[in-house]
């Protein structure tokens, strides 16, 4: 006999997918220019991307929206190709300010970050590249500094940064440096997550307080009138996503 809950499920899913069917369909942009908004991964930021961007690029694989893309790279022999390998690929903008907060910096925020995006896909991490965007005026210290604490936290990790670039714009055209993260994963063998996956009735477990990160840049920034010892939460999650998956194979995000 099912319960209540579980007979609701059906109906509830399906409710779930003509919302976002409908979102995605109707998605118009009244904004004539970009502001803060667009830019804080809410409502505003989703817009942008149905109304602007995702028509600009029509991909099956972007169509996903998942934080990682998931691809196939196939080895080609004689007429005809072989199965290859399972990756996931992803890049990151980061633009935090301060560049130094309680628990790490921008440096260790883009490493692990893009860490975090190819370990919730279900693959192991492998190789990083790095972008960085330099205002004139930053202080050499303080880019000595976050590259160091990017290649230790690249290490920690048992991830290699391979290739990437450096650009210098003038002074006041960027908020003293920018970091752009790529990373390729490799999937774990028959694993797929993503949050297309979830279903009403999913237990959720949670690895720490949430909103530590965000609570501390925002008191390094002195945007709150408050004295507390909050640091960043800032750390690369692939161990942890692998151990979860080792004990719950059937985990969908």
């Amino acid at each position: 006999m099912t319960s209540g809950i579980e007979r609701s499920l059906p109906n509830q899913i399906d409710r779930m997918a003509r919302a976002e069917g409908v979102r995605r369909s109707r998605a118009i942009l009244r904004d004539t220019h970009i502001t803060l908004s667009h830019g804080s991964g809410g409502k505003a930021s989703h817009t942008l991307f149905d109304a602007v961007i995702a028509p600009a690029f029509t991909d099956p694989i972007l169509e996903i929206r998942d934080d990682s893309a998931v691809f196939a790279v196939h080895s080609f022999a004689g007429a005809g190709a072989a199965a290859g390998v399972q990756l996931a690929f992803t890049t990151d903008a980061y633009v935090v300010s301060p560049l130094f907060f309680p628990g790490g910096n921008i440096g260790t925020l883009a490493v692990n970050g893009t860490i975090n995006d190819l370990a919730v896909a279900g693959s192991t991490p492998q190789f990083l590249s790095v972008g960085l965007i330099l205002e004139e005026g930053l202080e050499i210290d303080v880019l000595r500094r976050v590259v160091a604490s990017m290649a230790g936290a690249a290490a920690a990790a048992g991830v290699r940064i391979v290739t990437g670039d450096t650009k210098v714009v003038h002074r006041g055209k960027a908020d003293r440096l920018f970091v752009t993260t790529s990373g390729v994963g490799v999937m774990r063998e028959g694993c797929r997550l993503s949050p297309a996956g979830a279903r009403p009735g999913d237990r959720v477990l949670v690895s720490g307080f949430i909103g530590d990160h965000g609570m501390a840049v925002m008191l390094a920034r002195e945007a709150l009138e408050m004295e507390a010892e909050i640091a960043s939460d800032c750390a690369p999650l692939h161990t942890l996503a692998a151990a979860v998956l080792d004990a719950s194979p059937g985990a969908r995000v």
